[in-house]
């Protein structure tokens, strides 16, 4: 799967959304039941997410990697943030998002 690495994080997302995406931003790693991941990348174009998910009624996707194993290779997923997920690194904060804050 060849995925571009050009992140698409807005400064401002949906109430909705910012809730389903929770704390995962470039630059975050995260953990629950099937490993830990780095969040390399925030889609939040929606026909983008579509194509990258393979489903038409995604409206984000996060590009990630598996930091557990030595192999880990970029995917793309659209899960939600749960109760099961939980913060290890906060995101790097961005020019825009520290110009926003």
């Amino acid at each position: 799967m060849r995925v571009s690495m050009t992140p698409t994080a807005p400064q401002h997302l949906p109430g909705d959304i910012d809730v389903e995406i929770g704390p995962r931003r470039p630059g975050a790693v995260y953990q629950n039941v099937s490993g830990a991941f780095e969040v390399l990348a925030l889609i939040t174009d929606p026909v983008r997410a579509a194509q990258m998910l393979k489903r038409g009624s995604a409206r984000w996707a996060l590009v990630v990697r598996d930091v557990l194993r030595a192999d880990g290779q970029p995917f793309v997923i659209g899960s939600v943030w749960t109760t099961s997920d939980y913060l290890v690194r906060p995101a790097k904060r961005s020019p825009a998002f520290e110009a926003a804050a």
